[in-house]
């Protein structure tokens, strides 16, 4: 995965809480084998409600959301990440988030923010007050930087945040113990009959 070092652009506001993993991606797209193609039928349930953020050019593109607490309740499909990154979103700002929903944002290279809901608040309405409106968040010095200049700092856990700035998902993370595996395999390696392929 990318790694998630700082991303600028435009905020996207969806003002609403408690938004579940089957109203970011509802059921019955979940047919594909592949991690990818999910991003069209975000909020597929929302998009036809007039104003909706998702369907405005103004937020188009958007790298970051911005919505009310509890994101990504519900159940633990890991297809509700795949559409947000696969719409491009690179990071979420919530005043909470459901903890299955946090983990597999960060396993995709995609933050989790959390803010107090005083200053999530205060981004929502820059966002919709001014459409276009855009946002730093700055995961080196962990704070997000709004429109108007305000930092607002947030916390993350070291481990993660080591995982996200140097892209590595799980695989690479093995990977990084790959001389202390070999050294394991070598010292264990068990002597006796092995099995041969028939020939």
């Amino acid at each position: 995965m990318d790694p998630f070092i700082r991303v600028e652009g435009v905020v996207c506001p969806l003002d609403r809480s408690d938004v579940d993993t089957d109203q970011i991606i509802p059921k019955q797209f979940l047919k594909r084998i592949e991690r990818t193609g999910f991003g069209e039928f975000l909020f597929w349930d929302w998009r036809g409600e007039e104003g909706f953020p998702l369907e405005q050019p103004a937020y188009a593109g958007a790298p970051i959301l911005v919505a009310g607490r509890n994101f990504g309740c519900g159940s633990s499909r890991e297809h509700a990440p795949w559409a947000l990154e696969d719409h491009g979103f690179r990071a979420v700002i919530a005043p909470s988030f459901a903890d299955i929903f946090r983990t597999n944002c960060t396993k995709i290279g995609m933050l989790p923010v959390e803010l107090p809901e005083d200053q999530v608040r205060i981004l929502m309405d820059q966002a919709v007050g001014e459409p276009g409106t855009t946002a730093v968040i700055d995961l080196e010095r962990q704070v997000v930087i709004a429109a108007d200049g305000r930092e607002f700092a947030f916390t993350i856990d070291p481990v993660i945040r080591e995982r996200l700035l140097n892209g590595w998902d799980d695989i690479a993370l093995t990977l990084t113990h790959e001389a202390e595996i070999s050294a394991f395999e070598r010292d264990h390696e068990r002597e006796g009959p092995v099995t041969t392929p028939f020939a």
